[in-house]
């Protein structure tokens, strides 16, 4: 009986330690010849002086009261699920008494290590170190493990591999509670030599030109580095097909390729390319197509017979073309949503190719619901009215890429986080639009001090961009500021002290009525400036004293398309001249300029921050009533003071901008600029206006501004107003 007592035992304990390292079941004082079911009275925990008991038992899936077999699956299962835990490195189930059907279990565990000291060893730097830490997630309590060791060591490998340490050597043990992470660096490779086999048809340069990242070493290469990466070059493997492909040449392929060890410092590359045929466009014929015809299709396709095969040409003219329309633009800006063409080769002859395109056009798309996510400020409706897509009309992509636009012209959200996502309904037929939008702050509190002129020059300014009047005097709203239904406030104050004060007070309404997109301006302010130190009412003091307001009313136009607008803007300024002498052709007197302003313009430029494409073209025109044309007047012995009691004059102003990339990603932009303005007077006996003029060069931000009616063009490389001369020209012209 002892004989078999001890078989079975020794059979459960080889059972134990294959289903766990470790872990032991003591079944002694048990008949184990004999299944038995016992009822749980206790169970205690030993060796686990930092976990809750109870937990562990909870995760043995054992509680008292339970009833089990003696021997059976209940203490293995409960051994299994604690060691998936990977918090013990030894678990073991002890009986401690037995009376009648009534047992009392011990689960005796050893801890597994927890990390508290982590530290780096050989020649990694510190910042490396704590960006390691980050990437591998250690913190101090984690649990070591082999895995959690075999981890860091690949981790850490793979972290310095993308930094060109190709030679690394990486090594993580752990004494007690310390991990040490050992890493030796060795030499970072360069690229010495890249060398192409086989090629004939195409120039070397442009395969060089071609990998985008992989570069060799030059002296003159200073914002390009030429360290190898594995999978960079991977990549521009695949960039040197490619652009074999957009040559005619479908068939090129790499055979093979060689990255070998120069020295200790340099790489050099061998790539045996088998280049293949140039392949022409033969045939194109359009099947499945009844919306519209094949020479329509042609046309918006454009490419003709006998021309060489390109690829990434032929699907970006089918689906995107980024200069010009498309075969799939035409459809999804009718509605058409589930279309889809397959450019299939059907025949190939010699170099020749005939192709198919297959079209699946699928029924129209109507918009179903519109859905906004994201907006914590701004209100839903002050959204919509900017975007194109609207329930019940017909699905359109170029509705969608101009909602995108919109939205970014607003300003209140972060253009590089806009969100799109239709989501169509093919068995209804319908399609709702997501639009997910992450605000950015937009409002500006300005507080600044600074010293110029020799003066100490303060500024208290707040500009809310996206203001709520509605909400003024609804308490609730005031967090800070009540805020979201898109209008514009603005209120400045600049000073330094007796020597000048500004005062600006503006707002704007962009959707009047709220129904269409007609805007509302209204502008106050008032200056004062000195250039002494006399008392305020001093006779001899100098005075420059202006009172300004304007209104205008802006109007969005959808012809000759909806990229124009049209604003109209009537503004006055007094202004009152004392002992000041220097600015204009007269010191002492006063100035009415009462004046009505045009502006037409068209802004197709993307995004007004970081812009990539389209141009701002704008035509102003600006002028006064022609007082001398009917006051009666004989202006030739006037002084100046009298001429100019009232203003009169003519003034028009011309700028373009146009944003055009330079490179394919568009992260390359050239910003080219034109301008030229004309001060016309209404009568020659009169002369040309002393206000109103141009004023070229510097900055452009002259810091506290005493020159209320001058127009300040800036001109970098230049002193401030050392262009033009001192009173100001009438004409002026820039390029740049």
């Amino acid at each position: 009986m002892n004989k078999l007592k001890l078989y079975l035992l020794s059979s459960v304990l080889l059972l134990s330690c294959l289903l766990g390292h470790s872990q032991v079941v003591d079944l002694n004082n048990v008949d184990l010849s004999t299944p038995k079911e016992y009822t749980i009275a206790d169970i205690i925990v030993t060796g686990a002086p930092t976990l809750d008991h109870k937990a562990v038992i909870l995760l043995a899936e054992l509680q008292v009261g339970q009833k089990i077999k003696i021997p059976g699956d209940a203490i293995q299962k409960a051994i299994r699920k604690l060691w998936e835990q990977k918090l013990f490195s030894n678990i073991k189930f002890n009986v401690t008494n037995i009376k009648n059907d009534y047992i009392w279990l011990e689960i005796a565990v050893v801890e597994r290590s927890r990390l508290k000291v982590f530290q780096p060893q050989g020649d990694m730097r510190k910042k490396e170190f704590e960006k390691l830490k980050e990437q591998l997630d250690l913190y101090s309590g984690k649990i070591a493990t082999e895995d959690l060791l075999f981890n860091i060591k690949r981790i850490t490998k793979d972290f310095f591999y993308d930094k060109k340490y190709l030679n690394v050597k990486v090594d993580a043990k752990l004494r007690t509670d310390t991990l040490v992470i050992s890493v030796i660096k060795g030499n970072k490779f360069y690229i010495k030599h890249i060398t192409f086999h086989g090629v004939s048809v195409m120039k070397e340069n442009k395969l060089y030109r071609a990998m985008k990242e992989t570069k060799m070493r030059k002296v003159w290469r200073l914002w390009k580095g030429s360290k190898y990466d594995e999978s960079e070059y991977r990549s521009d493997k695949e960039n040197i097909i490619a652009k074999y492909n957009d040559k005619g040449f479908r068939d090129a392929s790499i055979i093979k390729d060689t990255v070998y060890k120069i020295d200790d410092k340099s790489l050099g590359i061998d790539i045996y390319i088998n280049e293949g045929k140039k392949y022409y466009i033969r045939n194109i014929t359009w099947i499945g197509n009844s919306k519209y015809r094949s020479g329509q299709l042609d046309t918006v396709l454009s490419i003709k017979k006998g021309e060489v095969y390109n690829q990434s040409e032929l699907e970006s003219k089918l689906f995107m073309n980024p200069n010009g329309s498309d075969v799939s633009s035409l459809y999804m800006d009718n509605g058409y949503l589930f279309f889809s063409v397959t450019p299939v080769e059907v025949r190939i002859v010699n170099d020749s190719i005939d192709f198919e395109m297959r079209i699946a056009e699928g029924k129209q798309a109507y918009i179903r619901d519109i859905i906004i996510k994201g907006n914590t400020k701004t209100n839903d409706h002050i959204i919509r009215r900017e975007i194109r897509t609207t329930p019940g009309s017909l699905f359109s992509r170029n509705d969608i890429i101009r909602t995108q636009r919109e939205l970014a012209q607003m300003q209140y959200f972060n253009p590089e986080k806009l969100g799109i996502n239709p989501i169509p309904d093919p068995l209804t037929g319908t399609v709702d639009i997501e639009y997910t939008v992450e605000e950015k702050p937009s409002d500006q509190i300005e507080l600044s001090g600074g010293w110029g002129g020799c003066r100490v020059i303060g500024t208290l300014g707040l500009v809310i961009n996206n203001f709520s009047t509605k909400n003024f005097f609804h308490g609730p709203s005031w967090n800070p500021i009540p805020s979201g239904d898109g209008q514009q406030l603005s209120i400045r104050a600049q000073s330094t002290g007796a020597f000048y004060q500004g005062y600006n007070l503006s707002f704007v309404e962009p959707w009047l009525g709220g129904k269409k997109p007609n805007s509302l301006s209204v502008n106050g302010y008032h200056t004062f400036s000195s250039n002494d130190n006399l008392k305020f009412n001093d006779p001899n003091k100098t005075k420059f004293k202006i009172w300004g307001s304007s209104v205008g009313l802006g109007k969005r136009l959808k012809w000759p398309d909806d990229y124009f607008s049209v604003f109209h803007e009537i503004s006055y300024q007094y202004y009152d001249l004392q002992n000041y002498t220097g600015l204009f052709t007269f010191s002492n007197g006063y100035v009415n300029n009462l004046a009505y302003r045009f502006t037409l313009s068209r802004n197709s430029v993307d995004q007004p921050i970081y812009p990539r494409s389209g141009a701002n073209i704008t035509f102003n025109a600006k002028a006064t009533l022609p007082y001398s044309l009917f006051n009666g007047k004989d202006y030739t012995d006037l002084t100046d003071q009298q001429k100019y009691l009232f203003l009169e004059y003519a003034k028009i102003k011309f700028t373009t901008s146009h944003f055009i990339a330079l490179s394919r990603d568009k992260k390359l932009i050239l910003n080219a600029r034109t301008g030229m303005g004309f001060l016309l007077p209404w009568n020659r006996k009169v002369g040309e206006s002393p206000f109103e003029r141009f004023y070229m060069g510097g900055s452009g931000l002259t810091g506290v501004n005493f020159f209320f009616g001058r127009e300040i063009i800036a001109l970098r490389g230049y002193d401030d107003n050392s262009v033009s001369s001192s009173f100001g020209d009438p004409y002026i012209a820039k390029y740049t």
